[in-house]
């Protein structure tokens, strides 16, 4: 990593992804379906560029290392909240206590992490292959749901969306509980 330049164009998208939070948040609220889902899907892409450009020019910051997570978390904490809560004439709202689960999760693992800095390994927070794929699927969820909205209703949309939501909170469990297992788990001697 490289701590001693932080003005570098990943970082710069990962802020301008930060910056674009509350039009993401404006368009939920106010019902504006395509201009949310079109801000989310250039939020994601800005991500996969960053971390594309970050890696391939050397371009890691310890600022950047602190900013992309929370930015992703940003996003998606701000996602969830508003499609529970904010459902008036949306086609895919998602459940309130998939909000929660997936909220509380996030939390959780937050607070563990920043509590036990001291006493735990580094590599007991880095993201597992379970908790990759649940925020892989709470992703296209949450995009999927946006898309729906923008959308409107159409019949073949009825069989997705609960198993899509489903899904996502099965996931959000297992990497919870996973991570919650190799962080407390005392290494063998």
């Amino acid at each position: 990593m490289n701590p001693s330049n932080s003005l570098t164009l990943p970082n710069a998208l990962t802020l301008l992804r930060i910056l674009a939070i509350p039009f993401f948040a404006i368009a939920v609220w106010y019902g504006h379906h395509w201009q949310a889902f079109g801000l989310f899907a250039a939020a994601g892409f800005t991500d996969l560029l960053d971390g594309f450009i970050a890696r391939t020019f050397n371009q890691r910051s310890d600022l950047g290392a602190l900013m992309d997570p929370a930015a992703d978390k940003l996003l998606m904490t701000t996602a969830f909240i508003l499609m529970a809560w904010r459902t008036n004439g949306m086609t895919a709202p998602i459940p309130v206590w998939v909000s929660i689960l997936a909220i509380t999760r996030d939390l959780v693992i937050s607070f563990y992490a920043f509590a036990s800095v001291d006493r735990l390994s580094d590599s007991k927070f880095h993201p597992s292959l379970l908790g990759k794929l649940s925020t892989a699927i709470q992703l296209s969820a949450v995009s999927l749901g946006l898309l729906f909205n923008a959308l409107g209703y159409r019949p073949w949309m009825d069989p997705l969306l609960p198993e899509m939501y489903w899904l996502v909170a099965a996931l959000v469990l297992a990497s919870g509980i996973h991570y919650f297992m190799r962080a407390t788990r005392t290494p063998v001697a």
